[in-house]
């Protein structure tokens, strides 16, 4: 059963599935809770529940490791949880979905201009190639028919950039620190920082005990514990098995998930979203990278 783990292809499709849902869950619990008591309970609850990983792991870690991991923890799981459910309140979650495809562009970009790492001609057509795709779809979709604001819609480019800066650094900078401590360490050092926003936000003098809060509640926690928690463990895995560029190409599926998660609520298909997921997939495969045959290394 541990194998399957370690099968990049298989952490890629489970990561797609569970954030390319991720979307339409913020948007449910947007109904009841505002979007920084969104970010904090996500960020909060889930620093509660890997601290068992994480404070000891930040405990042994010197002065700079601790740096890029705080560093890494707010451009990966601070900050973007914050500028996602603020850019929906009007952008809809299939556009939110579909933007953030631009997650490996970044990457390519980020990677190069500030830590000088360069790209093969086909990863960079690839990413070329997969945000055409993530634009036909957006272009061509019914959700660009919205009411949404270029300013809300630039929250989530500026997200997309995050998660790519945060990709970089855990490559670069925190090669030597395991995935599982990583996750848990980058969350008990952001727990604090997001109950303190809780708490500002007015959550528990508000809170009402209704349906619609407690269900509001369910997705906000399947959200929190799937596809922050956990889910951020498999990417980190993902990040150190392969590299920032494969792993980010997860965004190239989350657009589909998104799509399909609309589609389910009524919107009408068309041909544009099958153009848009055929360049996508050849963005994937033009932009992955040939497995390396493994070595032995000395423990």
């Amino acid at each position: 059963m541990g194998k399957i783990f370690e099968n990049r292809w298989f952490l890629l499709i489970i990561l797609a599935l569970t954030w390319g849902s991720s979307f339409i869950l913020i948007k449910k619990s947007l109904l009841v809770f505002t979007p920084f008591q969104i970010g904090a309970i996500r960020v909060g609850v889930s620093g509660i529940l890997l601290a068992f990983l994480g404070v000891p792991a930040l405990l042994k870690m010197n002065k700079n490791t601790l740096f890029w991991v705080a560093l890494a923890g707010f451009f990966g799981n601070f900050f973007p949880m914050f500028l996602f459910p603020i850019a929906q309140t009007k952008v809809s979650s299939s556009m939110a979905g579909i933007l953030d495809s631009l997650v490996p562009a970044f990457v390519l970009i980020l990677g190069f201009s500030i830590f000088g790492i360069k790209s093969k001609v086909t990863q960079v057509v690839g990413a070329l190639i997969g945000f055409l795709g993530a634009a036909t779809l957006m272009y061509f979709s019914e959700t660009k028919s919205e009411d949404s604001q270029i300013g809300y819609t630039l929250l989530v480019v500026l997200a997309t950039a995050c998660y790519a800066m945060a990709g970089l650094i855990i490559k670069v900078k925190l090669e030597h620190v395991p995935s599982k401590q990583l996750s848990g360490g980058v969350f008990s050092f952001w727990m604090i920082p997001s109950f303190l926003i809780l708490i500002n936000s007015g959550f528990f003098n508000t809170f009402k005990s209704n349906p619609e809060t407690w269900e509001a509640l369910g997705y906000l926690g399947i959200l929190t514990i799937l596809g922050t928690a956990i889910a951020i463990i498999l990417y980190y895995k993902l990040i150190k098995n392969t590299s920032p560029i494969f792993a980010s190409t997860v965004t190239y599926l989350m657009p589909l998930i998104a799509v399909i998660w609309g589609l389910l609520d009524g919107e009408e298909f068309t041909i544009w979203y099958l153009v848009g997921g055929i360049l996508i997939f050849i963005g994937i495969y033009l932009i992955r990278e040939k497995k390396k045959k493994p070595q032995l290394v000395p423990r």
